[in-house]
């Protein structure tokens, strides 16, 4: 790949980025936090699991054959 390609490349994928929509990080970390507060109780590290059952990562009963 010659060097004009290359650079054809690098214009076109900085034009791709120049065209999506930014966001103050103020306004994003107010978004982040109302969504956090918002799922809370979803969460299992928060709240831990209804049963012990509900939980992926208990640890497993071996079965023992004699």
């Amino acid at each position: 790949m010659s060097s004009l390609q290359q650079q054809k490349k690098v214009v076109e994928q900085l034009r791709q980025e120049a065209g999506i929509r930014r966001v103050n990080v103020s306004v994003a970390i107010e978004d982040l936090k109302k969504y956090i507060q918002e799922h809370e109780n979803d969460d299992y590290l928060l709240v831990g699991f209804h049963s012990q059952k509900a939980n992926p990562f208990r640890e497993k009963s071996s079965c023992i054959i004699l």
